[in-house]
C-alpha cells in the first residue's frame, strides 16, 4: 500500500493543481492537518511560505497557537505572515456570525498577500493558496448541503482546485493524517472549539457520520467516491442546464426575461428556474413560489435579498432591488417615493381636486386605481386614451404627435395597473383615470427629473 506522501505526490500529478515552480501559501493554524500539508510540501521538495490567522477568539489559546506556527515557521525556513484580527467588533460591525466574519477575514486576507507586488511572478509561475481540507471534511460538506438544498452543484462538494487555491489533501481521511503525524513524530496544537457540537460541521462530525457509520462502516468512504461521480454528473448537468438557459433567458438591460408558457412546456423546468433563480439569491424554498406566479395575475412578485421576480404579462421579469437599475419597477400603496432611471417619483393621497397643468403632475380618481401599479418604459404596441380623448392611441403614435425625438423616446416610461396604461410619465395621464364629480380622494404623483 502507497504510503502518505507517495499519495500526495500522485494527487497533486493528478489534479494538476502546481508545480515547483509555482509559489505556493499555505494556509496554518497549527492544527494537525495544517502541520501535515507542511510536511508533506517540505519532503516533497516543494517551497512555500505560511500564513496564520490569530482571530483572538480563544484567549490564551490563540496566543498560543501564534507562537506555535511561528516556531513551525522556523523549523521549515520559510517565510512568515501573520495577522491578528478584532473578529468579535468586524462581526457586530458587519451583523454577521463570528464563522462567516473569520472566513471572509482569513480569505480576503491571503488573496491580498497572493496579489501583492513581492508575491507577482514575472515568469509562467503562478500563486496558490494550499489549504489543508481532506476527504472527511468534504463528506461534511456535502452531507451539509445536501441537507440544506443546494442542488447538484453542492453534491460535488470541496474542489481540489479552484481558480487560486488548491487543496492537495482532499484525498486523505482524517485519521490517515493523524496517523502519519503520530508515525513521524510531528507535533501540533489543538483547538478545543473543535470538539463543541454548537457549530453545524462539528455536529455533523461527532454525532451524524458516525450514527451513519454504526450501520454502513465505510459510509464516509463510500460518500468520498460518490463525490468523484457528483464531480462528473456535474459537468454533464451543467451542459445540459446552459443549453435550456440559452432557450429560456432574455437579458434586457440589467434584467432578464423568461417567457412563462416556454417555461411551463420545459420538461424539468422547476429544477431549470431553481438554477435560474440561485445566482439572483432566490432560496431553494422560494423556487416554488416563483413557479406559482406562472399561473398568477400580472403584477405579483417574489423578492430575494438582491432581486424581485414580477410577473408580468406571458413573462416572469429578474431585475435588481435597486430600482434606479430595474426595467420593471413595483409600487405598492404606501410607496411615498420611487427612484428610476429618469428620475423620482412622489405619491400622496389629498382631498385637493384643484387642476395642475404640469405635465409632470399626475392627479388621478384613487378609487380607479388599485395596486400594484408597475412603472416601466413604453414598448411597442403599447396605448393608452390621452386624457379629453375617448379613442385609444398607440404610444408611439403619441410620441410622434408629441414630436419627441429618437434619442427622448429610450427615456419615456409609462406607469400601468393591471394592462391599462395610468400615464406616460410627464406627458399625458389616461382619461379613464382622471378626476370626475364624484371623486372623493386623489392620488397625486410628482416626477422630477
Amino acid at each position: 500500500m502507497k504510503r502518505l506522501e507517495e499519495l500526495f505526490k500522485d494527487f497533486i500529478e493528478q489534479e494538476k493543481l502546481f508545480s515547483a515552480k509555482d509559489k505556493l501559501l499555505v494556509a496554518v493554524s497549527g492544527g494537525v492537518d495544517s502541520v501535515v500539508v507542511c510536511e508533506l510540501l517540505h519532503r516533497s521538495g516543494f517551497s512555500f511560505a505560511i500564513a496564520h490567522c490569530n482571530f483572538q477568539l480563544r484567549g490564551e489559546e490563540s496566543e498560543r497557537d501564534e507562537r506555535f506556527v511561528r516556531n513551525l515557521a522556523d523549523k521549515y525556513k520559510v517565510q512568515l505572515y501573520v495577522q491578528r484580527f478584532d473578529t468579535e467588533k468586524e462581526a457586530e460591525e458587519n451583523k454577521t456570525s463570528i464563522q462567516v466574519t473569520a472566513r471572509k477575514l482569513r480569505y480576503d486576507w491571503f488573496k491580498e498577500i497572493l496579489e501583492s507586488e513581492k508575491w507577482n511572478q514575472a515568469t509562467s509561475a503562478k500563486n496558490y493558496l494550499v489549504t489543508a481540507h481532506h476527504r472527511d471534511d468534504n463528506v461534511e460538506t456535502v452531507l451539509m448541503n445536501f441537507f440544506k438544498g443546494t442542488g447538484i452543484a453542492g453534491l460535488h462538494g470541496i474542489l481540489p482546485k479552484k481558480e487560486h487555491i488548491v487543496r492537495p489533501l482532499l484525498f486523505a481521511g482524517k485519521e490517515d493524517i493523524r496517523q502519519f503525524a503520530l508515525v513521524e513524530n510531528l507535533e501540533w496544537v489543538e483547538d478545543s472549539s473543535n470538539s463543541s457540537d454548537k457549530y453545524s460541521r462539528n455536529y455533523f462530525r461527532h454525532q451524524v457520520i458516525p450514527l451513519v457509520e454504526n450501520i454502513y462502516s465505510e459510509a464516509a468512504q463510500n460518500l468520498a467516491d460518490n463525490i468523484e461521480r457528483f464531480r462528473d454528473i456535474e459537468i454533464l448537468y451543467s451542459s445540459a442546464l446552459a443549453k435550456q438557459k440559452k432557450k429560456l433567458l432574455v437579458q434586457n438591460g440589467k434584467e432578464w426575461q423568461i417567457p412563462v408558457l416556454k417555461l411551463a412546456q420545459t420538461p424539468a423546468g422547476r429544477t431549470i428556474l431553481f438554477e435560474i433563480l440561485q445566482p439572483f439569491n432566490f432560496s431553494p424554498a422560494q423556487t416554488p413560489e416563483v413557479w406559482n406566479l406562472l399561473q398568477s395575475e400580472s403584477g405579483k412578485y417574489i423578492d430575494s435579498s438582491t432581486h424581485r421576480v414580477l410577473k408580468n404579462r406571458n413573462w416572469l421579469v429578474i431585475s435588481p432591488l435597486a430600482t434606479e437599475q430595474a426595467q420593471i419597477i413595483v409600487i405598492e400603496t404606501n410607496d411615498e417615493e420611487i427612484t428610476f432611471a429618469e428620475g423620482k417619483l412622489g405619491f400622496k393621497k389629498t382631498a385637493n381636486k384643484d387642476i395642475n397643468t404640469s405635465p409632470d403632475i399626475a392627479k388621478l380618481d384613487a378609487s380607479r386605481l388599485t395596486f400594484p401599479l408597475l412603472l416601466r418604459k413604453w414598448k411597442q404596441g403599447d396605448y393608452f386614451y390621452p386624457l379629453g380623448m375617448q379613442k385609444k392611441k398607440k404610444v408611439s403614435r403619441f410620441l410622434i404627435d408629441q414630436k419627441v425625438s429618437l434619442t427622448s423616446k429610450e427615456k419615456v416610461w409609462v406607469l400601468e395597473m393591471n394592462k391599462k396604461i395610468v400615464w406616460v410619465v410627464g406627458m399625458r395621464i389616461d382619461d379613464r383615470f382622471k378626476m370626475g364629480d364624484k371623486t372623493k380622494e386623489v392620488l397625486e404623483i410628482s416626477f422630477h427629473r
